[in-house]
């Protein structure tokens, strides 16, 4: 078997999807954690790039939709941090 290099790149890419998924099942990462988001978005970003080998139209859109989607939980991880920073900073001014 001949594996070009953007084939290894989507085996790296399916690698960290998968083990990230495992990770999640298994509880040792949560569904929020920045490591479980920028793993996907890894993990995605190269199933991308082994679409050079052969382009899929099915499988970029479903990437760039799980890029999005894992973007998405990265801001609203930081949004919910800074109103809890926000919240107890009001409550230390009040004391």
């Amino acid at each position: 078997m001949n594996l070009a290099w953007y084939d290894i790149v989507g085996l790296i890419g399916s690698a960290l999807i998968v083990a990230s998924y495992f990770l999640l099942q298994s509880g040792r990462l949560s569904g929020t954690s920045l490591p479980y988001q920028l793993s996907n978005i890894a993990g995605s970003g190269c199933l991308l790039v082994s679409l050079f080998g052969g382009f899929n139209l099915s499988v970029a859109m479903l990437q760039c939709t799980w890029i999005a989607i894992s973007a998405y939980g990265i801001a609203r991880g930081i949004f919910a941090r800074r109103a809890l920073s926000s919240q107890a900073d009001g409550k230390s001014a009040l004391h």
